[in-house]
């Protein structure tokens, strides 16, 4: 079998220890209901943004989208760029090209330059709060090379049968890796999410697409960073014996309604 190279495993012990809830019990109740693909595509780019600061929620999402009201302004036209690239998620493969495709798609309202649309950065980036530094991503150096790793153990686990609690162990784990990685200079924490997606219905099939992380993830917004910063303050030091905390929020989406 081969071995993965940057997606660490031997927290996985841990985690099936001390996740409690049962996923495939779970699981099977969101697969016994119709899904609507637009709806909770919608419901989990309005969430995601809003993790991001962006103030419009999901109500006015829909009133201005329906209405044709507002939909002109960056904080509208930034949810939907979102939407495209989930909507492009939803028909194509995970792999490094339709992510970077996705990453275009999604920053195109950004202010960022047009370069670094669909690309990785080539500078190095830090993560601030308004007072202090908070983490710092991965040296601009290796970035390229940190991202085939990641995408070649995307390819692997794609490829392996894995319980449902392997494919929700690894889905948190490509969600954080990407994080810790922070690949581009805006727009991470909305690919992240979008993966982590894109990887359970790799695995669980299309019912997946209407697990509620990002709603999860918005409600818990204070726990989601601290659990994300445990790993610690910079690429180099990152230590993923701390991650179990962020690992263990994702099964708890499948009781979000």
């Amino acid at each position: 079998m081969e071995r993965l190279s940057i997606i660490p495993t031997r927290q996985f012990a841990k985690y099936k220890k001390e996740q409690k809830l049962t996923l495939f019990k779970h699981f099977n109740k969101i697969k016994n209901k119709n899904i609507d693909l637009g709806y909770v595509r919608k419901a989990a780019v309005v969430y995601s943004s809003m993790i991001e600061g962006n103030p419009i929620d999901l109500d006015t999402y829909y009133k201005y989208y329906t209405s044709g009201m507002n939909t002109k302004t960056k904080s509208f036209k930034e949810i939907t760029d979102l939407e495209e690239a989930y909507s492009f998620a939803q028909k194509h493969v995970l792999n490094e090209k339709n992510v970077l495709h996705c990453h275009k798609l999604l920053t195109n309202t950004s202010a960022v330059e047009d370069k670094y649309k669909g690309t990785y950065r080539d500078k190095n980036v830090s993560v601030m709060n308004a007072y202090e530094v908070v983490y710092t991503g991965a040296d601009k150096q290796i970035v390229k090379k940190e991202m085939k790793r990641l995408f070649k153990d995307i390819s692997i686990l794609r490829k392996r049968n894995l319980s449902i609690t392997q494919v929700f162990y690894f889905a948190s784990m490509i969600h954080l890796v990407f994080v810790a990685i922070h690949p581009f200079s805006d727009g991470n924490g909305r690919t992240a999410r979008l993966m982590e997606k894109w990887f359970l219905v790799s695995k669980l099939g299309k019912d997946a697409w209407s697990i509620n992380s990002e709603k999860l993830y918005l409600k818990r917004n204070k726990s989601y960073h601290k659990n994300i910063n445990r790993i610690g303050k910079s690429y180099e030091t990152v230590n993923y014996d701390y991650a179990i905390p962020f690992l263990k929020m994702l099964p708890m989406a499948l009781k979000i309604k």
